[in-house]
């Protein structure tokens, strides 16, 4: 893998959530990019390493000169801080005007997140929380070089439609559109639902088969266990064992499934540990 973006068609499902508690469980050394053009969460949630708060100038918006000039992969890393758990994030924007900055800009850095899974000198794998997208939204010129795409949905009768919808509209791109211009490159697209662990497996079945029968292209790759108390620990907001937590648990299955289904490419390092705890991220 090297790519992997997650994104969500409307709403507050939960992106930045699972972005981290994925981020957490990775399989190997990872980097957590907020691309959200809306701005990122992260500074406002979370700790840095040295205990104060994240630099919201050291991230996104630094990255925009450099990417001016030219990106090589392992550059990004002068523009990453650790958060109190360890986990490495690329932090966001902080407003949404602030995205006119990285204007053209997204398919180098798309080039660079994928390719700095080859690194020769300090290799991983990039998590990008996109945010809500639509059809204008520039965070899009980062899929068609991903890996694989996760669309974000909590299981909502109007939230399933929409994300049907936008993993249709995705999966046209991915093909191409009526002059057959392939407009999205080929990502793979996923579905994770945010869901109570006790329905949660029948909702992906029911799910999974609405999508096949709309053609989407798309499949349920996991659900993350809709888990209020989980979340605040791993936003460092409550104290307790966040590796015992319903969504770091649910967290580790849908990484688990998602190397053993595409990951004949990972490399993966003699670790398994969760990578922050609480207060490593949102």
């Amino acid at each position: 893998m090297a790519l992997i973006a997650l994104a969500a068609d409307k709403g507050s499902p939960g992106v930045t959530t699972a972005a981290v508690a994925l981020a957490a469980v990775w399989p190997r050394r990872v980097l957590l990019a907020e691309t959200d053009p809306a701005g990122g969460d992260l500074v406002y949630r979370s700790a840095a390493a040295h205990g104060g708060p994240l630099n919201p100038n050291t991230g996104m918006l630094s990255i925009a000169a450099t990417a001016r000039r030219g990106l090589v992969p392992d550059q990004l890393w002068d523009h990453v801080q650790p958060l109190s758990g360890g986990l490495e994030v690329l932090v966001g924007l902080g407003i949404s005007e602030q995205a006119a900055g990285l204007a053209g800009l997204w398919p180098t850095l798309g080039h660079a997140f994928s390719a700095l899974a080859d690194s020769p000198h300090a290799a991983a794998d990039v998590i990008a929380d996109c945010g809500r997208i639509s059809g204008d939204t520039p965070a899009v010129d980062l899929f068609p070089h991903a890996a694989l795409v996760l669309l974000i949905s909590r299981t909502e009768p109007e939230a399933i439609a929409r994300v049907r919808d936008r993993a249709a509209a995705l999966a046209a791109k991915r093909h191409g559109g009526p002059r057959g211009a392939a407009n999205l490159g080929m990502p793979m697209i996923g579905v994770i639902l945010i869901a109570d662990p006790g329905t949660a497996g029948k909702l992906a079945s029911q799910v999974n088969d609405m999508l096949v029968h709309a053609q989407t292209g798309a499949r349920v790759v996991g659900t993350l266990a809709e888990d209020p108390a989980g979340a605040d620990q791993l936003a460092g907001r409550r104290r307790g064992r966040l590796d015992r937590s319903l969504l770091i648990r649910s967290a580790r299955k849908i990484t688990a499934d998602l190397y053993q289904q595409y990951g004949a490419a990972w490399t993966v390092p003699p670790q398994g540990q969760v990578n922050g705890h609480a207060g490593a991220g949102a």
